[in-house]
Formats: structure tokens, C-alpha cells, sequence
């Protein structure tokens, strides 16, 4: 028995794998790679005007339970990120960490999947 691509159904099932294998080609192009940044973990707040130093963990703490958000700032260039996934820091108000994760420059926001501490 030969294969042919001459039945209507043949046909579709062929573009059908093309789509497939392309959509998987694109996504593995656009997919973004892992980050690992240093910096503190502050508030929507104050976010970056703690200074070079750091934020105080207390004050931190005490802007996230009156309904800031916690935030990111970047060591190196002192930029505020937003923080998708909060409970990923739970704990970490105010230290400087090692954030692992998926950042979207677009929206300056990181999803943090790993902490370590400094």
C-alpha cells in the first residue's frame, strides 16, 4: 500500500501537521529565556528610594500589608519591577535576593521561580 496525498483527507491531515510543527517552531522562538537578577525586594510604594543600602524589612513589610505591592529593583540599574507572582517573595520583604524567573521587558514584570538569598 503507497501513500498518497491525493485524498481530500490526506490533504488536511498534511496541513494540519505543517500548522502543528510550525506553531512549535514559533513558540520555541518567542518563548522567553530564564533571568537571574540581583536586587531587593521593596514595595510599589517606595520602590527604588531606599538607596543603594536596601529597603528596611519592617517598613517593607508594613507598606505591603497597608496595599502595596511588592516590587523588584535591579542592582545594577536601579529599575523598579513589578512582581507576578507575590507569594513567591512572602517572606522576603526587604532582603536582597538572587530572582530567578521569566521577565517581560514590555510590562517590567518578572515571575520569580527560585529565590537565594545574598
Amino acid at each position: 500500500m503507497t501513500l498518497t496525498l491525493n485524498t481530500p483527507f490526506s490533504k488536511i491531515s498534511a496541513a494540519l501537521v505543517l500548522a502543528a510543527c510550525s506553531w512549535a517552531a514559533v513558540s520555541a522562538i518567542a518563548a522567553p529565556a530564564p533571568v537571574s537578577v540581583d536586587g531587593y525586594v521593596t514595595d510599589s510604594k517606595c520602590g527604588a528610594m531606599h538607596g543603594k543600602d536596601g529597603p528596611d524589612a519592617a517598613c517593607v513589610k508594613k507598606c505591603i500589608e497597608g496595599g502595596a505591592k511588592p516590587v523588584f529593583v535591579d542592582d545594577k540599574t536601579g529599575s523598579v519591577w513589578g512582581i507576578t507572582d507575590p507569594d513567591a517573595v512572602k517572606g522576603h520583604y526587604g532582603h536582597h535576593i538572587t530572582a530567578t524567573g521569566m521577565a517581560d521587558t514590555e510590562k517590567k514584570e518578572i515571575h520569580i521561580t527560585k529565590v537565594a538569598m545574598l
